[in-house]
Parts: C-alpha cells; structure tokens; sequence
C-alpha cells in the first residue's frame, strides 16, 4: 500500500482527471478493505496517540474493554485513553504506560461479565512508528479466558488421580467403628437370647446401655467420618480472579494476631513491597492462611505454654515465581511425620481430623501452585508455598526475610 501511494504521487502530475478519479477510487476499495480487516479481527485492538487520545478502535476492543463512551458515539471528546476505561485496573496500567512512557509491556486483568462470570483479557501496549518517528501506540487487547479455564480443568483432573488412596483411608476409618458396633450389637443380641431361655427378663439395664452408648459413640464417628470425606473429595470451587496476595495476607493476619497475642505468641511479617497480582480465589486463600496459622499456633504453644513463641510469615518473588513462608519455632517434626502431612486423615492430635493440611495443599494446587514442608524436631517448622506469576513482564524482586535466604 505504501509502495503503491508513493508511485502514484510521482506520476500525479502527469495523468488524467479519469485515471485520477480511478486512483481515487482504487485507493478507496483498498482502504474500505483494510478498515474490514482491522474491524473484524478478534483481537482487540486501540490506536492511540502520543497523547494517548484514541484514533481507531475495533469491535473486538469494545467488547472486551469496559468503556465509557459517549451515547451513540465511538470517541470519546478528547479524553485519554485511561479516562474512558471503566476498569481501575486497567486504567492505572494504562496511565503508568502513558506517564513511564513505557512500551512492550504486557499485563494480565480480570473483569466481572454481565453475568456474574470472570473474564480474563491479555493486554499489550507497543509503539506505533511511522517514518521511523513514535507517533503513538497500539494497544492489544487478548480475550485468554478459555485457556485460563482449560487450565483449571486440567488441575482439576489431575486432583482425581489422588482418589484412591483418600479412598483407602476412608475405608480404613470406617472398618473399626462398623467392627465395634457388630461386636456391641452380638453382646446385646447373646444376653437377650440368653434371658429369653432362662427367666425372661430383659438384661441389666446397666448392660444395655453400656453397648448402646458404645454403638452411638461409633455411629457419630462414621458420621463424621463420612462428613470429612465428602469435604475432601469435593471439587473446589474456585473463583480464580487477580489479586494482590500480601495485602490480602495483611487481612488475614489482623483477624488472627489478636488469639496469638493472648498466647503470648508474636507475629512477624515481611512481605515484598512490590507485590505482584496471582490468580487467587481469597475465600480459599485464606482457608490457607489461617489453616497454617492454627497449626502454628497448636505446635508453638505445645512447645512454649507460657509464651515466647514466635510466628514469621515472609514473602517475595523468585525466578519468576511467588514465595510464601510461614515459619514457627514450635515443636517441629521428625521426617516420617512430616512427610505424611498432606496425607487425608494422617493427624498427631488427638482431636484432629487429618484434613486441615490436606485441604490447603488441594487448595494450592487449584492454584496451579505447590506447598512444601521443612521440619526439624524441637527447632520448628516452616512451610513453603510457590505459586506462579502470571504476568508477562515479570518483576524480579529480592527476596526479603532472613528465614528465606538460600532457599528456593
């Protein structure tokens, strides 16, 4: 096209008004068909200015971007691009684009649809160059939404291979509880078929509801163990949507500190000031957080009755990828207990049921992250949660906390 209007301004001078009128129209078709192409693509795409006032948008923007526009018009008058965005994300990626004067950065957002559903939209800011000049930008607008779903579905599945050994350890459970009640059911069956050949009485009433109370204790515990299993096997709902882990760790960690603090237990934070935003569902990221915090909290205390404990939660970003620690110096592990302690119903409290533990790393897992445990006996525990960053453009940020240096 560019080739085509420079050889016809060279020779302008020298053609017809018919071979001009015909150029004019050529010229007219070819810019009709490009205007087709940039209008029907499915790529979103927004052409703006340097001053980032915009020039041409597509349907595919429009739809994929909240924008405030005018009532039966396609440009806003004289606003910036971010001034128009319906977004705060979004607007401020823009903004910080326009201001930074920054280009070839990319950046991932979510956004509520109409119908209460998340979507995910990719969004891209490049240079927009003519005669070797910065005339504007292009940003890009990806609807990813399908893949990050296929993404979730096939963690999903990936949860399913995990079954069965849940389903052992069900069946274990069940077996002792089901064994006591027949023995207790037979006892009581024998002392009445034994009264009925003698006297006829029933027997002692003591008798009776000794084994009654045994089988009702055994029902309870079937009942609960049931209970237990179709929490642990239930899919997970997760509402994955961007958000800042940190600031919502800060939440979390004021609605607990206050039982720690009447242990005598300290808290200590020390997360990564620049924190990036991972695909979490904060319902079930502070499932997470408060489930370790209780299991802190039950080891520091065993270890420490009368206080001086300590708790560290520490965060930072490695490689590429999102670092959490939460760190105690309660009584810790051997290596045998703490290899088993994602296991369903492996527990060493007497009152536990085994599942806190298994849930968060089901929960971690959801978020296409991964748990790890390291754990020394009388010295404490940390456990470490890596979870990854989804945005293109990566930040590198050094790690802070002295209880993660070295470590992965």
């Amino acid at each position: 096209m560019r080739t085509f209007s420079k050889r016809v301004s060279q020779k302008i001078g020298k053609l017809s008004p018919a071979q001009i009128q015909s150029l004019v129209n050529d010229l007219s078709e070819r810019n009709e068909a490009f205007s087709a192409i940039f209008r029907s693509l499915s790529t979103g795409l927004v052409i703006v200015g340097t001053d980032w006032r915009m020039l041409e948008i597509n349907k595919a923007a429009e739809r994929y971007l909240p924008l405030a526009l005018h009532p039966g018009g396609a440009k806003p008058d004289g606003r910036r691009l971010w001034e128009i965005v319906g977004d705060a994300d979004i607007a401020a990626f823009l903004r910080a684009c326009a201001e930074d004067e920054r280009t070839n950065v990319r950046d991932e957002f979510t956004l509520a649809t109409a119908g209460a559903q998340v979507r995910f939209v990719d969004i891209s800011v490049t240079p927009l160059v003519r005669n070797h000049e910065l005339t504007g930008s292009i940003v890009t607008i990806d609807d990813v939404t399908e893949k990050r779903n296929q993404e979730i579905l096939l963690h999903r599945m990936e949860t399913l291979a995990g079954l069965t050994n849940l389903a052992a350890g069900v069946a274990h459970e069940i077996k002792n509880p089901l064994g006591a009640i027949s023995i207790h059911i037979q006892l009581m069956q024998k002392a009445v078929r034994k009264k009925r050949a003698g006297d006829g009485r029933l027997p002692a009433a003591k008798f009776m509801e000794d084994c009654l109370d045994v089988v009702n204790q055994e029902i309870g515990r079937l009942n609960k163990t049931v209970v237990d299993f179709l929490m642990a096997v239930r899919p997970i709902s997760a509402r994955l949507e961007l958000a800042e882990p940190d600031a919502l760790i800060e939440q979390f960690v004021s609605f607990f500190t206050p039982e720690f603090t009447e242990k005598h237990v300290a808290v200590e934070t020390r997360l990564c000031k620049d924190c990036p935003r991972l695909l979490l569902d904060q319902k079930l990221f502070r499932e997470v957080i408060v489930n370790l915090a209780q299991n802190a909290l039950a080891a520091i205390t065993e270890r420490f009755p009368d206080g001086g404990g300590l708790l560290t939660i520490a965060s930072g970003v490695q490689d590429g990828a999102y670092i959490l620690r939460f760190e105690d110096n309660g009584t810790g592990m051997d290596e045998a207990t703490a290899a088993r302690v994602f296991e369903p119903y492996f527990t060493t409290k007497a009152s536990g049921t085994g599942l806190g533990l298994a849930m968060t790393y089901k929960i971690i897992k959801e978020f296409s992250g991964d748990i790890a445990v390291r754990s020394e006996r009388g010295a404490g525990t940390t456990f470490v949660i890596t979870l990854p960053v989804p945005q293109t453009d990566r930040r590198l940020l050094t790690y802070r906390g002295n209880a993660a240096e070295g470590e992965a």
